[in-house]
């Protein structure tokens, strides 16, 4: 298991206060997460054994008053243009995953030179009539679980599952959540489409896109919709059976082969 550092930049003259973890040696990697929040597990660790990775959180998720500050989308890639900035990240890889992959492909087609490598697992951002994405912020637990894993009663849901006993600690842990969801579905309401399928044209890294097949929350068919529109780019896809939205845990092995093969190359 990686030693995780926590580093807290002060950006922006010292006006936001973000939290990035960062663990491993080697290229760099930045990994966006998705609605839900940070969590540091066996994906990451498996990238830290060869890449220094940079794992920022969403803004306001360390320092409420942070998510004030950013009133619009583009003020969110240009806030991590800033944390790129500001840890000498030139065109680092960057993954995103869900929610974090709708961004790393705002901040890759924005300004496509900030971006050497772009893997996307299961990203939102665009939207098909005909498969709507589903509104994971007015989802029952119960609904959401079956929704983002292939298995919804697999070992790796109900790792991903877990909770604290301690009633304080659940407390604690149930806020954070929420307020993940709060923060970052300030820049998805109403569910995107935000206009990404306008700009996604200009990516030009080399990008790989994952997705579960069994993903009911962003079903695969967008996994074309988003390859056929990176136009720029030299795009691979990979759809894993036996995986839903949530497929670095349900396929741990397979994503993380997957993504260091397509790092090294």
């Amino acid at each position: 298991m990686a030693t995780v550092l926590e580093e807290f930049p002060r950006i922006r003259g010292g006006a936001l206060n973000p939290k990035v973890l960062k663990a491993g040696e080697g290229p760099p990697v930045v990994f966006l997460h998705g609605a839900g929040g940070l969590r540091w597990g066996g994906f990451l660790d498996d990238l830290a054994s060869e890449f220094t990775v940079y794992a920022p959180l969403h803004p306001g998720l360390h320092d409420p008053d942070d998510i004030r500050k950013i009133d619009t989308l583009w003020d969110l890639v240009l806030y991590h243009y800033d944390l790129f900035d500001e840890f000498g990240l030139e065109s680092p890889a960057v993954i995103g995953h869900s929610y974090g992959g709708m961004l790393a492909a705002e901040i890759a087609a924005t300004n496509p030179a900030s971006v050497s490598k772009l893997a996307l697992m299961n990203p939102i951002g665009f939207w098909l009539e005909e498969r709507p994405v589903l509104d994971w912020t007015a989802m029952s637990a119960d609904a959401l679980v079956k929704a983002i894993f292939a298995d919804p009663k697999g070992e790796a849901a109900q790792a991903y599952l877990q909770v604290p006993e301690d009633e304080e600690e659940f407390k604690e842990f149930t806020i954070a959540r929420t307020w993940a969801i709060a923060c970052t579905s300030k820049f998805t309401w109403p569910i995107p489409d935000k206009g990404l399928k306008n700009r996604i044209y200009r990516v030009s890294a080399p990008s790989l896109i994952v997705w579960g097949k069994q993903d009911a929350l962003v079903p695969p068919e967008y996994a074309k919709e988003f390859s056929d529109r990176m136009v720029n780019a030299t795009v691979r896809t990979e759809i894993l059976d036996g995986a839903g939205h949530m497929p670095q845990f349900e396929q741990r092995e397979r994503v993380s082969g997957l993504v260091k093969e397509f790092l090294r190359g």
